[in-house]
């Protein structure tokens, strides 16, 4: 697990590109270290952070690495409330605070089960670096990038499989995150229309040897959770919920466990061992 250096840093904002519904925001990393699939960091804008109305946003935003590539981070974000807005408002040259990565992230398949990824709306960002890892054959765990196996490492490009699901064509432009993206859309104005996790039923019922991964909303999380319960499929789901701190401190961001007790999401989590959940809380999950 990466962790982050103590402290925020600055990072200074490289491009800030329109993606449909969303923004595509890069940032310089030159000290940070790498993130792992499935890492977040808190982010806030160095200027002009807290003097909104009602002076908002208070508070850093936590923000899944959607990629990190050339010590260049990326981060999708969608524009719902005054932290968002702000930056969805910066452009090349300004300077956002950063203090990650943070969290657990996503480990390898094993027993050689094939990867899905499920996304929904914004929650599609881990699973872009996700796909990078898997392909790379450089996710933790991964025995192929330990046995410096380059040859079974580029196979994994058609081991993967990514079923995304969007409200509409504004926001399924997001789908060009990632490579090879089947979509499923609310409204049907681009691919199945319906659910992605009725694309997600029938992609096990054809071969259910797989593992799951999946970061989305709420209900599209219980969903995945309870279809892979029902075949015995492992899975791997990043929560999101409402954090202060990000490193485990305030307890902001419980959720309860079948067994008994709570897990902190931003310090046991984001991404957790479906089996380990009773059901997805509604707070749970990546707005869509």
């Amino acid at each position: 697990m990466s962790k982050a250096p103590f402290g925020r840093r600055a990072l200074t904002v490289t491009a800030n590109e329109e993606l449909g519904a969303y923004r595509d925001l890069r940032a310089a990393d030159p000290n940070g270290p790498q993130p792992e699939p499935g890492q977040f960091a808190m982010l806030a804008a160095v200027e002009r952070w807290g003097g909104g109305e009602d002076e908002r946003p208070f508070l850093a935003r936590a923000f899944s690495v959607a990629r990190h590539s050339g010590r260049e981070s990326h981060f999708l974000i969608e524009d719902v409330g005054p932290g968002t807005r702000r930056l969805c408002e910066l452009r090349a040259g300004e300077q956002l605070w950063a203090v990650g990565p943070l969290g657990r992230g996503f480990t390898a398949p094993g027993e050689g089960r094939r990867a899905l990824l499920v996304g929904g709306g914004v929650g599609i960002a881990p699973l872009a670096i996700l796909q990078d890892a898997l392909v790379g054959g450089t996710l933790a765990g991964d025995t192929r990038a330990v046995a410096g196996d380059a040859q079974a490492a580029g196979a994994g490009a058609s081991e993967v499989t990514v079923l995304l699901g969007f409200r509409d064509r504004a926001h399924a432009a997001g789908a060009a995150l990632l490579d090879r993206a089947r979509v499923a859309t609310d409204d049907g104005s681009v691919g199945h229309h319906g659910l992605v996790t009725e694309l997600l039923d029938a992609e096990l019922q054809r071969d259910p040897h797989a593992i799951v991964y999946a970061c989305g909303p709420p209900a599209m999380l219980e969903g995945v959770r309870a279809i892979c319960a029902r075949g015995a499929t492992p899975a791997q789901l990043a929560l999101e919920a409402g954090m202060a701190c990000g490193f485990g401190a305030c307890f902001g961001c419980v959720v309860p466990l079948r067994d008994g007790g709570y897990l902190r999401v931003c310090l046991d989590g984001p991404v957790v061992d479906a089996a380990l959940l009773e059901r997805v809380e509604e707070h749970a999950g990546a707005p869509a």
